[in-house]
């Protein structure tokens, strides 16, 4: 008979709970190992696809030298060169995988992923060719002009022989994964090389082998979620990084878009060292304000806010996102920002990540330097993709605002808005479409044009007409677009919030006093502002200037835009990558 008093309930609560922790430790080792092996299959594939090369082109040599010889007394010297060449190479390959699902996009995110890599390019170039003068030389100096001749052994030598041997044996072998959502075709890889080198005039060096891998077949999982949207897009970033891992399993996962929560599949399961280059954070203490401020924005629309229990619920929902931010944002082992406000952010949700390195993004500056800085036409221009958070509106009613000024002062002398953007989807059109309403109705329509969705080459045009350059979002974390502006030579009324103010426009001009925050009026290199009245003003006064005086803020502001140039990037993510932990994987 059953007797009741004899089954303890405790004990086998105990027992399933054992028996659960036992199945979920067996079945994380096994993914460890699974992924493990994911890597090791790659990098045979690497080293055999190396050695075929190696052979092929030595045949190639060797034949040609050695016409009318016998093929059979070739082949053992080409074995024995090709094994002394693995020797010198260690023989291993070093796989660093690139987190970029709109990896072919033409947008600032994109220009940095690819420097990213033609710096890795270089590494390997420059380490495999033996130019040890440029990389082995000298010591680390501090934080000066000079910083940016650092070099490999300034950064491996802090490390011991050791490591320095390690960092050497890893650049010479750098092998670089991009993950993607675009679809495959047959000359993809070709297709998106020639686009990076016209768009951005960016080359790779040919030594480093860049494999795609095409996530197409689940895209879906990066689709806009209509509720909890923070919560469901970093799952489905999440989903999207097991896909990528699961194919091919990098020793460094390095995250260009921000997706922190990939981190978990990437570090926990997959084993790679993080890096992460953050150009915004996903939740910051801004949004947290905005919240409870219960003031209306693009992300906290006047549905929320005028609810008082919903924006509580909000809140709580926000914090609680920060937490697990945070939380995962910790895992990564070499965390770059792309400016001074970005860093301040993630340092408050990131408790320990440990040293954050400002890395500005990388500008064309060169290209622009040499546009004329006089004769320039009464053109304003504002470039930048059409989405909500730049806020096209306030460009719109503030340019109204200017053409009241004085009696409509600037209307007589035909003073023009250009919007300079490109259109992600149809939610971006469609807000194109509301913008050119908005222009009819502030009866502003015939001194407003839009360019959209057009090549480089048409924006340098414009570029070298204009007189004014303008941006209106609010906490912008960099502002490319503001750093280019200035660089060809327009006089760039910025945004005062995020990276404008903090990183950018160190020396705005006060236009309602004529004199600079340092007093030194012909040392302003731009103008920041906030309210419809106080960009309006500020264009009144740039266009109500002595041209000469106007010129001089121009070559003030080009000169300062040289702070973010490419130079400047590419040494110093070269110290950055080498100083860090990453390259001392062994």
């Amino acid at each position: 008979m059953f007797d009741p008093e004899l089954f303890d309930y405790w004990h086998i609560a105990k027992a399933t709970l054992l028996a659960a922790i036992a199945t979920l430790f067996l079945v994380f080792q096994q993914t460890r190992y699974t992924f493990r092996q994911t890597r090791e299959a790659y990098v045979t594939h690497l080293q055999q696809r190396e050695r075929n090369n190696k052979a092929a082109s030595i045949i190639v040599e060797a034949t040609t030298k050695n016409k009318g010889k016998k093929k059979n007394n070739i082949i053992p010297s080409v074995r024995d060169a090709v094994s002394a060449d693995d020797d010198d190479n260690d023989n291993g390959a070093f796989v660093i995988g690139f987190f970029h699902p709109y990896c072919s996009a033409g947008g600032g995110g994109e220009r940095v992923l690819w420097k990213f890599i033609q710096a890795l390019g270089q590494l390997k170039e420059e380490e495999r060719e033996g130019k040890k003068k440029t990389l082995l030389t000298q010591n680390r100096r501090s934080k000066t002009k000079k910083e940016n001749e650092t070099n490999l052994h300034s950064t491996a030598t802090n490390h011991g022989k050791g490591d320095e041997d390690i960092i050497r044996r890893n650049c010479r072998n750098l092998s670089v994964v991009v993950y993607t959502v675009d679809e495959p075709t047959d000359n993809y890889d070709q297709d998106v090389m020639k686009k990076v080198r016209d768009q951005f005039s960016i080359g790779i060096s040919p030594s480093l082998h860049i494999q795609f891998v095409h996530l197409h077949e689940v895209k879906y999982l990066l689709d806009k979620p209509k509720r909890l949207s923070m919560i469901a897009e970093s799952w489905g970033t999440v989903k999207l990084a097991w896909h990528a891992l699961n194919v091919i399993n990098p020793h460094i996962y390095i995250d260009t878009t921000g997706c922190a929560f990939t981190f978990l599949v990437a570090k926990l399961l997959a084993g790679c060292k993080i890096g992460t280059y953050v150009h915004y954070p996903t939740i910051s203490s801004d949004m947290l304000s905005l919240v409870w401020a219960r003031r209306p924005s693009y992300n906290n629309n006047m549905q929320i806010a005028s609810n008082p229990i919903v924006s509580y619920v909000k809140l709580v929902y926000y914090t609680l996102f920060a937490i697990g931010y945070g939380m995962v944002g910790s895992l990564a082992d070499l965390t770059m920002v792309n400016s001074t406000w970005t860093k301040g952010h993630i340092q408050q949700m990131w408790k320990l990540v440990g040293k954050i390195h400002t890395l500005f993004p990388p500008c064309d500056t060169k290209s622009l330097k040499y546009l004329p800085l006089s004769k320039r036409e009464n053109i304003i221009i504002s470039i930048g993709q059409f989405r909500p958070e730049k806020d096209h509106t306030l460009q719109l009613t503030s340019f109204a605002k200017l053409l009241q000024l004085h009696d409509g002062s600037m209307k007589r002398v035909d003073v023009r808005l250009v919007l300079i953007g490109s259109c992600r989807g149809e939610d971006d059109e469609k807000r194109v479409d509301e913008l050119r309403k908005l222009s009819r109705e502030l009866h502003i329509q015939d001194h407003v044009e839009f360019v959209l969705n057009q090549p480089y080459s048409v924006l340098l045009v414009y570029f070298g007409r204009a007189s004014v350059g303008i941006h209106t979002m609010w906490n912008e974390h960099f502002g490319i677009g503001v750093v280019e502006m200035m660089a060809a030579g327009l006089v760039t009324v910025a945004h005062n919030s995020g990276g404008p103010k903090s990183d950018i426009i160190l020396r705005p001009w006060d236009f309602k006093n004529n004199v600079t925050s340092a007093d030194v009026p012909d040392a302003a290199t731009g103008c920041l502002a906030s309210t419809v009245d106080e960009y309006a003003t500020a264009m009144y006064e740039i266009f109500g200037r002595e041209p000469d005086e106007i010129v001089g803020i121009r070559q003030c502001g080009r000169n300062s835009s040289e702070r973010f140039s490419d130079e400047e990037f590419m040494h110093s993510l070269k110290e950055i990558l080498l100083s860090s932990s990453l390259f001392k994987l062994r």
